[in-house]
C-alpha cells in the first residue's frame, strides 16, 4: 500500500550542465554539506553550492551555484568520488588512479598521494582507527585482492592486502568487515582475521551486483528473484527481504526506507515491514546513493534529491488510511529519524490517541481502549464523542487539531441501535477500568458523571454501588438524569449521600406506595435497614409509623438492629419504644425478646412483660378451638423457655395466672421457681404422667448445685412415687424402679431402704442395690486412700520442717538485710534456700532470690 515517503526535488538542472559542454554527462555524484560535486564522463570534476528553501506553501526546493569545476586531463570518465570532510579532501577515481583533490577549490594533492589500478573504492564509515584525521579506504583492483589504506591529508598509507577468491566487482565496508561482490558469489570478508565467509551466489547476466551498508554491521545486497537480501556481519539474515524490480541498478538508504532505481522508476521500500511504500516515475536514470542523510538520484544531465516528507505527515497520511498498524510502526521508530525525546513522546501519544479512535469507528473496542490508554488520551475526547454524557458545567473543547473527523458517535454508527448500544458499553467498561487510576487523574467528575448517566440509561445494578460509594457526580446532572429515566430507588440513594435523608426517604416510601415505579428498588426491608442504621432518631419517629402499618414484625428491627456503637439517646429510650409499641402486639413481643435475650437486661419489669405477654399469646391460641397445634406448641415451648431460663420476673403473679388453666407443665416450672420441687413434682408424676419430664425436672433444677442438693430432688422424687397418700401405686413401681436403677449414685442407700415398701422383693431391688453397694464401698475406699495420703503429706511436711529448723542462721546486731541493705529491727525475717537473709517484707517473692534472680524449684522433695 502506497505512501508518500519522499518528493523529488531538482538540485541540477540540465541547461546548467549543457552549458558547460554538450557532450558532458554525470558519471557520479558526491555530497557533503551543501557541497554537491560531479564527476563527469569527460573527466571534469564540478563543484556546486547547494541552497535550500522553504515556500509557502511549505514545500523545500533546493537551488545550486556552480563554484568551480577541474579537468583531470586524462580524457577519461570520473568513476567514483568520496569526500572525507575531517581531510577536506575529495577521493576521485579516474583512469583506475585514486587520487586526492583540494574540496574547495579542487586542486590535486601533489604529493604523490595516489593509487593505481583501482576498479573501485569504499571508505569504511565505521573505522577502527580512533584518529579523526585520517580516512580507512579499502580499495579493490584486477587482482583477486583487496588493499586497505588508511588516507591523510597528503599520503594514502599502505594498511593490508587481502585475498579473494576472485576479482572484486563492489564492495562496502563497516569496522573489520568487508562485503563483497565478486563475479557470481557474495562474500563476507574479516579484515581482522582474513576469515571468509560464503553468503549466496547470483547470476551476473540476470542481477546487478549491489552492496549498500544500512547500519552498524548490516548490509543490503541485490539478490537473485530480484530480492534486496538483509546480511549481518556474521554472515546471517535478520530481516525478511525486499521483493523489488530485478533492473535495479542502485540503491539508497534513509531510516527507515530503501530507495531503489531502475529503468523506469524509484521505488520506495520499508524496512520495518519489507512493503513498497512509494513508486515514483523516473526516466534514464543511472546513480543513486545516500549522502549524510539524504538520498540523490541522477541521470545523464540532471541531479534530484529525495527530499523525505515529514514523518509526522506520513503518519497522519497512514491514518487517514486508516492503516492503524503502520502508521504505528512507522512512529514507534520514529525517534530513530532526529526527531528529540520529548517531541516523539508526544507525537507517539497523539498518533496513538488518533489510532484509538479509528479502531473504535471499526468497533475494534479492545484496540482502540489498550490505544487510548497506551495514547494516554485526555478521557473527555471519548466521552465528549457520546452526547450530553459530560457534565453541564464542562468547559471542555476538543484539541487542535482534532484527533478525529467525526461530530459525535452517531456519525459512526450510523443510527444503528445495536452498533451504539456496543458502543456505550465498551464507554462504560473503559471508564471503569481508568477509574480511579493515573489515566483519570483530574478527571473524576468527568468520568463519575458520565458512568452515572450510562447506568441510568442502560438501568446497569453498578449505579446503586456507584451512588453509594466516594465519587465526583455533578449533583444538579445526576438529579435530571436519574430522573429522567425514572432511577427512583438510585435518586434516593443520591440523596442519602449528599446527606439529605429526608428526602431520600420520601422517594423510598413512594415506590413502595406505589406512587413512583422502579423495579430495582430491594423493597420495604431496605428502608427498615436504613432507618436502622440512621443516627436521625427525630427522623426515625416520623417515619416509624408508615413502617409499622405496612408490617410490624419487619419495623421492630429499626429498633433491635441498631448500630452496636450508638450512643444512648432520649428518643430511642426502652420504656418509650415499649409504650410506642404496645399497640403492636407482634412487634412489642420481638422488642422486648430483644432486650431480654439479645441485651441480657436484666430488669424484672421486662422480664415480667415478656412472661406476662407469652402466657396471654397462649393463652389467646387455647381459647380458639381452630389454632393448629404446632403453632400452640411453639407458643408454650417459648412461655417455658422463658420460664426455666429466667429469674428476674415476678413468679406469684405469673403463677396466678396459669393456676387459673390446666398448664400443668407451667406451673411446674415455677413450683420449681419457688423451690417447692414437691409440688412441681407431684405435677409432673399425677398430672401430666410424664416420667421423664420428671426426672429431667430434677436435672434441670439441680444443674449448678451441689451434690446434697442434686439428691435431695431425686429422693424427693422418689418420695412422690411411693407417696401412699396419693392412692393405688401399682403403676408407678415401674418408674420407681427405673429411676432407681438408671440414678443409683444419687441416692443414699440407708434413706431409700427406710422408705421402700417391705412387700417389694429383693429380686426387684437387686440391680439397684447391686450398683449402690458398688458405689458406696468404692467411696469409702476413695476416702481411705485420701486420708492415708494426707497423713503420708503430713508426715513429710514435719520431716522437712525438721529439717529446717536444724540449720542455724545467726543473727547478730550488725546483720543487715541483703535487699535493703538495713539492720533487722525485729525477730522475724527470711532465708532463702541460697542462704540470703532478708527482711519479710522485702522477701515478696518465696520462690525467686531478690538478690541473685535465681529461681527455686516448689516441688516437694520426697
Amino acid at each position: 500500500m502506497s505512501i508518500k515517503a519522499f518528493e523529488l526535488v531538482p538540485a541540477i538542472e540540465r541547461l546548467q550542465l549543457m552549458g558547460e559542454k554538450a557532450k558532458t554527462a554525470i558519471e557520479c555524484i558526491e555530497c557533503c554539506g551543501k557541497n554537491l560535486y560531479i564527476g563527469s564522463s569527460d573527466c571534469f570534476v564540478i563543484h556546486f553550492l547547494l541552497e535550500e528553501k522553504t515556500q509557502g506553501n511549505g514545500k523545500l526546493t533546493l537551488t545550486s551555484t556552480k563554484q568551480s569545476h577541474k579537468y583531470l586531463a586524462v580524457k577519461k570518465p570520473i568513476v567514483q568520488l568520496k569526500a572525507a570532510s575531517a581531510l577536506t579532501r575529495i577521493l576521485v577515481l579516474c583512469d583506475n588512479t585514486l587520487t586526492l583533490l583540494h574540496m574547495i577549490n579542487l586542486e590535486p594533492i601533489l604529493s604523490g598521494a595516489k593509487v593505481k589500478g583501482v576498479t573501485s573504492f569504499c571508505v569504511n564509515e565505521n573505522p577502527t582507527s580512533s584518529n579523526p584525521f585520517s580516512v580507512e579506504v579499502c580499495v579493490a583492483t584486477k587482482k583477486k585482492c583487496l588493499y586497505l589504506y588508511n588516507v591523510t591529508e597528503d599520503k594514502m598509507n599502505f594498511m593490508r592486502e587481502i585475498t579473494t577468491s576472485d576479482i572484486p566487482v563492489t564492495m562496502d565496508m563497516d569496522a573489520y568487515f568487508i562485503c563483497v561482490a565478486e563475479a557470481i558469489q557474495y562474500f563476507m570478508i574479516n579484515s581482522d582475521t582474513n576469515e571468509s565467509t560464503d553468503l549466496f551466489p547470483y547470476e551476473a547476466d540476470q542481477t546487478n551486483p549491489i552492496v549498500k551498508r544500512i547500519g552498524q554491521g548490516e548490509f543490503l545486497l541485490n539478490g537473485p528473484n530480484a530480492l534486496g537480501m538483509f546480511v549481518t556481519s556474521e554472515g546471517v539474515s535478520q530481516r525478511p527481504p525486499l521483493q523489488w524490480s530485478s533492473s535495479v541498478m542502485a540503491t539508497g538508504y534513509v531510516y527507515p526506507y530503501v530507495c531503489a532505481l531502475d529503468d523506469e522508476f524509484i521505488t520506495v521500500h520499508s524496512i520495518l515491514d519489507q512493503q513498497q511504500k512509494q513508486t515514483i516515475p523516473f526516466q534514464g536514470g543511472k546513480i543513486m546513493n545516500n549522502f549524510e542523510g539524504r538520498v540523490y538520484v541522477a541521470s545523464n544531465k540532471e541531479v534530484y534529491a529525495l527530499i523525505p516528507v515529514p514523518v509526522d505527515k506520513q503518519i497522519q497520511a497512514l491514518l487517514n488510511d486508516k492503516r492503524v498498524e503502520e502508521a504505528l510502526t512507522l512512529a514507534k521508530n520514529a525517534k530513530r529519524v532526529g526527531i528529540n525525546r520529548e517531541t516523539f513522546q508526544k507525537l507517539y501519544y497523539r498518533i496513538q490517541q488518533q489510532a484509538g479512535f479509528i479502531e473504535l469507528s471499526q468497533f475494534h473496542f479492545k484496540d482502540a481502549g489498550d490505544l487510548f490508554k497506551a495514547g494516554r488520551l485526555d478521557v473527555r475526547e471519548l466521552i465528549n464523542l457520546f452526547p450530553l454524557l459530560l457534565p453541564s458545567n464542562s468547559n471542555f473543547t476538543r484539541s487542535v487539531p482534532l484527533l478525529h473527523e467525526f461530530a459525535d458517535i452517531n456519525q459512526i454508527v450510523k443510527y444503528n441501535k445495536e452498533r451504539l448500544a456496543e458502543c456505550k458499553e465498551f464507554l462504560i467498561s473503559y471508564l471503569q477500568q481508568i477509574r480511579g487510576t493515573r489515566f483519570a487523574v483530574g478527571y473524576k467528575e468527568e468520568v463519575d458523571t458520565a458512568l452515572l448517566k450510562l447506568y441510568a440509561e442502560i438501568n446497569e445494578p453498578e449505579l446503586a454501588e456507584l451512588i453509594s460509594s466516594d465519587n465526583g457526580c455533578v449533583f444538579e446532572d445526576c438529579i435530571e438524569t436519574l430522573t429522567k429515566y425514572q432511577r427512583y430507588y438510585a435518586l434516593g440513594s443520591l440523596y442519602k449521600y449528599h446527606g439529605d435523608n429526608e428526602k431520600a426517604l420520601q422517594l423510598w416510601t413512594g415506590i413502595v406506595d406505589g406512587q413512583y415505579q422502579d423495579t430495582s428498588f430491594p423493597g420495604l426491608e431496605f428502608i427498615v435497614d436504613f432507618l436502622a442504621k440512621l443516627s436521625d432518631h427525630e427522623l426515625i419517629w416520623r417515619h416509624i409509623d408508615w413502617v409499622m402499618q405496612k408490617d410490624e414484625l419487619s419495623g421492630v428491627k429499626i429498633f433491635t438492629e441498631r448500630p452496636s456503637g450508638e450512643a444512648a439517646s432520649e428518643r430511642l429510650r426502652s420504656d418509650d419504644v415499649i409504650d410506642y409499641l404496645h399497640k403492636y402486639p407482634g412487634a412489642v413481643i420481638r422488642y422486648l425478646e430483644y432486650l431480654v435475650f439479645m441485651k441480657k437486661l436484666e430488669k424484672e419489669k421486662y422480664h415480667t412483660h415478656l412472661a406476662v405477654l407469652y402466657l396471654d399469646s397462649v393463652l389467646q391460641l387455647r381459647k380458639n378451638p381452630d389454632t393448629p397445634k404446632e403453632k400452640l406448641d411453639l407458643a408454650r415451648s417459648k412461655l417455658r423457655h422463658m420460664l426455666q431460663t429466667s429469674s428476674l420476673y415476678r413468679i406469684q403473679l405469673i403463677l396466678g395466672k396459669v393456676k387459673e388453666s390446666d398448664m400443668y407443665a407451667e406451673c411446674a416450672i415455677l413450683y420449681g421457681k419457688l423451690e417447692e420441687h414437691d409440688k412441681a413434682l407431684r405435677i409432673l408424676v399425677y398430672k401430666l404422667k410424664d416420667f421423664g419430664a420428671a426426672e429431667n425436672y430434677c436435672d434441670v433444677n439441680s444443674a449448678g448445685k451441689d451434690k446434697t442438693y442434686r439428691r435431695r430432688l431425686y429422693q424427693i422424687l422418689l418420695s412422690v412415687y411411693l407417696d401412699p397418700m396419693e392412692g393405688p401405686k401399682e403403676a408407678l413401681v415401674g418408674p420407681a424402679i427405673s429411676l432407681l436403677n438408671t440414678n443409683a449414685s444419687e441416692f443414699d442407700i440407708i434413706r431409700v431402704l427406710q422408705i421402700l415398701p417391705e412387700n417389694w422383693s429383693i429380686g426387684l431391688l437387686q440391680h439397684f442395690l447391686s450398683r449402690a453397694l458398688r458405689t458406696n464401698m468404692h467411696t469409702c475406699r476413695s476416702t481411705k486412700i485420701e486420708r492415708m495420703l494426707a497423713r503420708g503429706e503430713n508426715l513429710q511436711l514435719k520431716a522437712q520442717t525438721i529439717r529446717e529448723t536444724r540449720q542455724v542462721v545467726s543473727m547478730a546486731d550488725d546483720r543487715i538485710c541483703e535487699v535493703c541493705r538495713r539492720p533487722f529491727t525485729d525477730t522475724s525475717f527470711a532465708r532463702y534456700p541460697n542462704g540470703i537473709i532478708a527482711h519479710t517484707q522485702c522477701a515478696r517473692n518465696k520462690v525467686v532470690c531478690p538478690v541473685t534472680g535465681n529461681v527455686f524449684s516448689t516441688k516437694k522433695k520426697s
